[in-house]
């Protein structure tokens, strides 16, 4: 039996599946990594991103964090791929019961899918540091510099930043589904990031599943390893 055919039976044996995600399920999509640094960036920026993208880098210079996060941060064009739309099938299905994700785009609501943990924010989302009020992305889109509410404080992104912790909610409800699941499924990330790498460790089961590229640290926790494309690998699945 190959790596997906095995993976196929587990999805066709199971109702409680819990998917984690990482990048890799975005840049199916065409949003780039921006941990990739790129020549493009190079040219454009004097710092690199985690720095731009750090709570103590908003602070200080939020206007060059604003140039960076509207020219690299939101890819309103792209759509869900063959991920996105199979994780929402399977939960309509009645077969996977959350999906966590470390990605920041939306494009798992977007595909269909209602209870999604959102582990680092939404780009989709906004609010004023002041008054609380929130605002979608075309507020930022539409505006130059520090995008400001009406009530005259500063509107800062839902994304959680460097420096920043994650929300205990999301975090707290992510564990709970990952140590009730029967099949963890964790696609398109290095594992690198924490503290949302971690959360494998609550996992209990015995069908861990790491779809990735390249190999990652947990690999030799895992009972089922499909390298390659993730894209291409669930769009072979049932």
């Amino acid at each position: 039996m190959t790596q997906i055919e095995q993976l196929r039976e587990w999805v066709r044996e199971s109702d409680n599946i819990v998917f984690f995600g990482g990048a890799g399920v975005s840049t199916e999509s065409g949003i780039p990594d921006f941990r990739s640094v790129d020549g493009l960036y190079n040219q454009h920026y004097d710092y690199p991103p985690e720095t731009i993208l750090s709570h103590t880098f908003y602070r200080k210079k939020p206007d060059e964090f604003y140039r960076f996060y509207r020219a690299k941060m939101l890819c309103l064009d792209a759509g869900p791929n063959a991920v996105h739309r199979k994780l929402a099938q399977w939960e309509q299905e009645g077969k996977l019961k959350a999906v966590v994700t470390q990605n920041i785009d939306g494009l798992h609501q977007a595909a269909g899918s209602k209870v999604v943990l959102e582990l680092h924010g939404s780009v989709l989302r906004n609010y004023c540091e002041r008054c609380g009020k929130f605002y979608g992305v075309e507020h930022i889109v539409n505006s130059e510099g520090v995008p400001t509410c009406e009530c005259g404080g500063s509107v800062k992104p839902d994304v959680v930043l460097y420096e920043e912790g994650l929300d205990q909610k999301t975090l707290t409800d992510a564990v709970r589904y990952i140590s009730e699941a029967d099949v963890l499924i964790v696609g398109g990330t290095s594992l690198a990031v924490y503290p949302a790498a971690g959360l494998l460790d609550y996992y209990r089961g015995n069908k861990l599943v790491l779809v990735n590229k390249t190999p990652t640290p947990r690999d030799s926790a895992a009972d089922l390893i499909v390298q390659g494309s993730i894209g291409e690998i669930f769009s072979q699945l049932d």
